[in-house]
């Protein structure tokens, strides 16, 4: 990026954080370590394309950025993705997560709390750019009674507001995730509706996982298309059972017994879903990925992004599927759903679910 642009950029940014502060004078503080965290991760990155021509530049992330290079190519002349110049500067932030996002959830709830800001609307979930400022704001929520989550995130967007820069928490997935992860955050670039997080997450990751089939399919890496299969299919088995054990504490929150006994059979609940994963693993070779996800406490709140993430994809999936694969063709009935009111879109991609799993059961009996 030139220096005009650079500062033609750091001018957008000025009038967002203005945006910003004024909208609530209450949450100045929260909007202000927002504001100077995304200047912090902008200042630090460099175009790709110079890293890459810089003799000083380390082997290994040259190769990295390489691949990167091929892999951002791709998005947007195969799968109609953005061709701007988001994920083509790079930046060491010197951290493991660029971001820290608290979940939370009422103590005998499975629903979100959300939380409203001018841009994106209201989401799942608060982030914050320091670890230390996300664990106070999430002991504060636990003293109020609600069960907290607190999680690292390695890449986010900014939808098309800024370049989004790759960054040192991600360089060293491999080229899979990598390539996943690009796809993943330039599709809310494509389509985003304010307010609406479930939507969001569920179609990025629906143009994810085509993006994958269609890039390593290209790659003619048989072998890699195989393993990712194969953890797509463990994951599928993972999060079908989450949101299983999701839907059961549901019901146990609406049924008519004491809270008490809610309470103690919440616990008993949690516990039944880590011993069903230890049981559906059993049939896998070697370590899973998923393993970690198992190995802390579980609360209402760790359920929040599964449900986020993943609970249309079904639905988005066919809705590719009917149109042949013609990417260009899916995105403009996205389009057409996200105009839709909330209830009538929810209502749909609901229906489009029940119709997408009931046709997978069949295919599967």
């Amino acid at each position: 990026m030139g220096s005009a642009m650079y500062y033609s950029g750091i001018r957008r940014f000025a009038r967002i954080v203005m945006v910003l502060l004024t909208g609530s004078m209450l949450s100045g503080c929260y909007y202000f370590q927002s504001a100077v965290g995304q200047l912090n991760v902008i200042s630090k990155s460099r175009s790709i394309e110079n890293l890459v021509n810089d003799n000083s530049t380390d082997a290994a992330l040259k190769q990295k950025l390489l691949r990167v290079q091929t892999i951002r190519t791709y998005a947007s002349s195969e799968l109609s993705l953005p061709d701007n110049r988001s994920y083509k500067r790079y930046a060491d932030i010197k951290r493991d997560s660029v971001v820290w996002n608290v979940f939370a959830a009422s103590e005998l709830s499975v629903t979100p709390a959300q939380w409203c800001f001018p841009v994106v609307g209201c989401v799942a979930y608060r982030g914050y750019f320091g670890y230390a400022k996300a664990k106070t704001f999430g002991a504060k929520l636990e003293k109020g009674g609600f069960d907290v989550f607190v999680g690292g995130v390695p890449a986010y967007s900014t939808l098309g507001w800024f370049n989004d820069p790759l960054l040192n928490t991600v360089i060293n997935y491999s080229e899979v995730n990598l390539a996943g992860l690009i796809f993943h955050e330039l599709a809310h670039q494509v389509v985003f509706v304010k307010g609406d997080t479930t939507f969001n997450e569920s179609f990025a990751t629906a143009v994810e996982l085509e993006g994958m089939r269609r890039w390593l399919q290209a790659q003619g890496d048989e072998q890699a298309y195989d393993v990712y299969v194969q953890d797509q299919l463990r994951e599928e088995q993972v999060i079908g059972l989450i949101l299983d054990y999701r839907e059961r504490l549901k019901m146990l929150y609406e049924s008519d017994v004491t809270d008490d006994e809610k309470r103690r059979q919440k616990v008993q609940t949690f516990t039944d879903l880590k011993q069903a994963y230890q049981d559906m693993r059993s049939d896998w070779q070697g370590p899973s990925r998923f393993d970690g996800w198992f190995a802390k406490p579980w609360n209402n709140a760790t359920m929040v992004p599964f449900a986020a993430y993943y609970d249309w994809v079904p639905a988005f999936t066919a809705l590719l599927e009917s149109t042949n694969g013609d990417l260009a063709a899916f995105y403009s009935e996205v389009e057409r759903l996200a105009k839709l009111n909330p209830d009538k879109r929810a209502n749909r991609l609901d229906n489009m679910t029940k119709l997408a799993l009931g046709a997978q059961s069949e295919h599967s009996a």
